[in-house]
């Protein structure tokens, strides 16, 4: 999965380690939460794709089986 949204997320939350990395500690919390929730959007977002690429695969599949989906 080499999605281009997965790049930029990819850069995204390196910019965001960097800058907790190089942060003085006052504010520093805020920075956490901004990482903490940027990966919790990226696994809902990877998973959103895959639960739908599953579920366009398996339409598929059965649209086939009953002849293109043509009743």
């Amino acid at each position: 999965m080499n999605h281009p949204w997965l790049s930029y997320l990819q850069a995204l939350l390196g910019v965001h380690v960097n800058r907790a990395r190089t942060a003085p500690t006052r504010g520093a919390s805020a920075v956490e939460w901004v990482i903490i929730t940027a990966i919790i959007a990226g696994v809902a977002m990877g998973l959103a794709t895959l639960i739908k690429t599953l579920v366009e695969q398996e339409q598929a599949d059965i649209e086939k089986s009953f002849g293109g989906g043509r009743g």
